[in-house]
């Protein structure tokens, strides 16, 4: 799909032409970029945003020394139409990629080579690209692959479904399928997040002397909840009662093929897997110190989505998505509402917490902004760099939009403070239609849409105008 084809009518546009950089205070050198994105991780998963039943330390002195976004929102409720999002800097109703859609043997519907996204801007102007972790917008090979997408490098799991398996039999090192003799047959030694924190670590390390934009889209923590003994062991017996998950084992029908992995220990395994990512941060963090290029880099902390259910997931025992209402696949705020940190040392103002509402869409044009990059004319997002900076004026959004091609079809709109939230778009007759206030409701369980049809019709003409159908993701025939 050729970008240039969108009609201009329906886009919520933005202008950028890179030459931002007269109003902002940046240093000579261009800042390296790294962007970290946990996979399924709740607004309530750290202890900086309320996590009470354990703690991320690492993430929290990341908050303490950067600032905290309180009102940030995925691009999605789930994996690959977020991604594309933040790769694009469209949202739902204009992104390429609006749902996971498999290509099998192993990879989904392939962003196409029209579309320009995020690495390619960056590279334009100077920057190594590297991405580790989980893709989920190309199948190997494809034009959707990463490598043909911009990235220099690539290290990881390039099928959504395989990333569900944390002892997976192969990985993917550029156009290299890369083998784990330990996770052959019944084996489970070697254990993917680690080998691919290791190939993130040697890439800034590579890269140190020139700009570079490193993507680590971890995978932790979506489901499955399996983690190495080393890790489990410090949880073990605190988060009673435990949950049992009866998922796959060695040797049963989808192992290693997206099954769930069997564990006893669910609560454990989710709170070490944290702990986990937590320490992977603090690697990076203290990494990009130890080589004397902190000051020079920009970090951003965020997730895909809001908390899963699935694999043994027990995300209310957790309080996983705080006080919001909804689950991943939810368009409530529960669904779609993201922690979101940013880390700059010398140029964001330490402990500062933002209110500023923003989107994944807007990361493409504020990481343009900041690479003095050009970017595409049409454009959902808008550069949050003048909230960070403190400089300059902020621009803010008019609306914000979700679309969801599952269960039945789902939309939401916000428009300042009221979101209308729409489920069952597909039937009719069995359509609900939502209107709250998140001023005073943010948990979303006043329905205020019958004492304000007039706004409500308001709020669906302005969601109709902010959709276009695509080949693949015509809305209610997917």
């Amino acid at each position: 799909m050729n970008l240039k084809l969108i009609p201009l009518i329906t886009l919520a546009v933005t202008m950028f032409s890179g030459v931002a950089a007269k109003t902002i205070s940046l240093e000579k050198q261009k800042p390296n970029i790294i962007y970290i994105l946990a996979d399924d991780l709740g607004y309530g998963d750290l202890s900086c945003y309320g996590q009470t039943k354990f703690s991320t330390p690492n993430i929290d002195k990341m908050a303490r020394e950067g600032m905290v976004f309180t009102q940030h929102y995925a691009g999605s409720t789930v994996c690959a139409p977020s991604r594309s999002c933040l790769m694009t800097g469209l949202h739902t109703g204009h992104t390429p990629i609006r749902g996971n859609k498999e290509v099998k043997p192993e990879g989904q519907v392939p962003i196409s080579k029209e579309t320009v996204i995020l690495p390619e801007i960056l590279k334009e102007s100077g920057y190594v690209t590297g991405a580790f972790g989980k893709w989920g917008l190309g199948y190997p090979g494809s034009e959707g692959d990463p490598n043909y997408q911009g990235f220099d490098e690539f290290y990881g799991y390039n099928c959504q479904r395989l990333a569900h398996n944390y002892y997976p039999d192969h990985l993917w090192h550029n156009q290299e399928k890369v083998i784990l003799e330990g996770n052959q047959g019944k084996d489970m030694t070697e254990y993917a997040p680690e080998l691919i924190h290791q190939e993130a670590i040697k890439f800034i390390v590579n890269n140190q002397d020139k700009p570079f934009f490193m993507y680590y889209p971890n995978v932790i923590p979506h489901a499955e909840l399996l983690i190495p003994e080393k890790n489990l062991k410090e949880y073990r017996g605190k988060l009673q009662p435990e949950k049992i998950y009866e998922g796959a084992r060695s040797g049963d029908k989808g192992f290693r093929e997206g099954e769930y992995g069997y564990q006893e220990e669910t609560h454990a395994a989710f709170a070490a897997m944290i702990k986990l990512l937590d320490d992977q941060v603090g690697d990076i963090l203290n990494k990009l110190k130890e080589l004397g290029i902190d000051k020079n880099t920009i970090v951003v902390f965020s997730s895909d989505n809001g908390p899963h259910q699935e694999g043994g997931a027990d995300p209310d025992y957790f309080n996983s998505n705080g006080i919001y209402r909804g689950y991943k696949r939810d368009l409530y705020e529960g669904g779609i509402l993201e922690p979101m940190i940013v880390w700059y040392p010398g140029k964001i103002k330490s402990g500062s917490k933002t209110n500023h509402v923003s989107a994944f869409w807007d990361v493409l044009p504020t990481f343009a902004e900041i690479a003095n990059s050009n970017c595409p004319k049409e454009m959902d997002g808008i550069s949050f760099l003048p909230t960070l900076l403190g400089e300059g004026e902020q621009k803010q959004h008019e609306s914000l939009y979700w679309e969801f091609h599952e269960k039945g079809g789902r939309q939401a709109i916000r428009k300042g403070n009221w979101k209308l939230v729409r489920y069952n778009v597909f039937m009719p007759s069995k359509t609900t239609t939502e209107l709250y206030d998140l001023s005073i409701d943010p948990s979303e369980t006043n329905n205020l849409a019958n004492d304000n049809p007039e706004f409500v019709k308001e709020l669906m003409k302005r969601m109709s105008a902010s959709r276009f159908e695509s080949d693949l993701f015509k809305f209610g025939n997917n």
